[in-house]
């Protein structure tokens, strides 16, 4: 649903009935995740993608047909297809659970504030009922970011309680998913299966070092969605004129910015000052913060005596393994550039669980599922 946010948006605002076809289900190798949606409105027009090509045609005339008959919610799967090239498949080889139901904005006025909220850039988390009683199936509720207040209605009480929980939790942490409700643990007799999409304020990257691989990393973290934020204690270095690509830029020891940073488990901290007094307090503190990366730059003789000092300040050794030095992947990077793909190489490595290893070393599907699948 996000990736035609903008779209919906101005449809629910012209009050204007679609279909909205969305992947529920992913199973094997698929080239899009789950969550992501095609739309289709009253005049034909059609936005979106859920297959990059193959089943676009197949999922255009159910949508139409929905449309038409004014029908309830559907399901439709689409697996791989080998026997006929033009059959309706996915050649990639997975699978897909889509599905596909008739908004009406005027009956769920909540979704034309969620959309709002998302085309002003705010944090907002949409449930969406995809699987249990025929009666709740395509219904929504959403949770704005700003009050965490639950706008739309799933079922009665404690079924909106329930969804409500874990679509906060899940904004929380940032990320779209799929979550099964009902039974004792969540007061409601029913199992339901959500599907909530996130749209999360942008994660932080924070660069410490105002050099010149600092300059290339900002403009990498950049293009990869991060809030970039660059970090020196020299006045001289850090500067905005430096560092075009960085959203801000901040004069300040490190540590002590550290200190009364917001950061999250979606944050990335990139130490590249290789200074003792500035490395060895500002990775005590980090590596005891619950981010998502700490790298640090540096020889593999630098790493040695940086883990050292850092066992003298108490740093234990379960911190210390989640120190990645020397920061970045093997790629034989030698310029800034190069070091900058490198480093955030790693950093989408690990938030993915992926093995930096080349694809044709690697058995098994190239679409991994996403990290965090389910919240119980």
């Amino acid at each position: 649903m996000l990736n035609i946010a903008d779209t919906l948006h101005l449809w629910c605002r012209e009050a204007r009935p679609f279909v909205l076809a969305t992947v529920v289900g992913v199973h094997g190798s698929a080239p899009l995740p789950v969550g992501t949606s095609v739309a289709v409105d009253e005049d034909g027009e059609a936005v979106g993608s859920i297959s990059g090509g193959c089943v676009e045609a197949a999922v255009y005339e159910l949508c139409r047909q929905v449309l038409r008959d004014r029908s309830a919610p559907q399901r439709a799967w689409f697996g791989y297809s080998d026997e006929d090239a033009f059959a309706v498949g996915l050649t990639c080889g997975g699978e897909l659970d889509v599905l596909v139901q008739r908004i009406d904005p005027a009956a769920q006025p909540h979704l034309c504030t969620a959309l709002s909220e998302i085309d002003r850039g705010r944090p907002v988390a949409v449930a969406q009922v995809v699987d249990g009683p025929e009666r709740l199936l395509g219904s929504t509720l959403s949770v704005l970011g700003g009050d965490h207040a639950a706008h739309g209605r799933v079922d009665g009480g404690s079924a909106n309680r329930a969804v409500a929980d874990q679509a906060r939790a899940l904004l929380r942490a940032g990320r779209t998913a799929r979550v099964d409700i009902g039974g004792e643990a969540d007061g409601y007799p029913e199992h339901l299966s959500v599907l909530v999409h996130v749209h999360a304020s942008r994660p932080r990257l924070l660069v410490f070092g105002a050099v010149d691989f600092a300059a290339a990393l900002s403009q990498a973290g950049r293009f990869l969605g991060y809030r970039v934020t660059v970090c020196d204690a020299r006045p001289v270095f850090a500067t905005t004129a430096r560092f075009p690509h960085a959203d801000e830029v901040v004069v300040d020891w490190p540590h002590r910015y550290l200190e009364r940073a917001e950061v999250d488990e979606r944050t990335a901290v990139c130490v590249l000052t290789h200074d003792v007094k500035f490395d060895i307090p500002l990775l005590r503190l980090a590596l005891d913060l619950p981010v998502a990366y700490v790298g640090a730059m540096g020889s593999r003789r630098t790493h040695e005596e940086r883990l050292r000092l850092l066992r003298e300040e108490g740093v234990t050794e379960d911190g210390l393994a989640r120190l990645r030095s020397p920061i970045g992947l093997d790629l034989g990077a030698r310029t800034p550039e190069e070091t900058a793909v490198s480093i955030t190489a790693e950093i989408i490595a690990q938030a993915n669980q992926g093995s930096g290893r080349p694809l044709t070393q690697v058995t098994g599907p190239i679409h991994r599922p996403p990290r965090l699948t389910s919240y119980r």
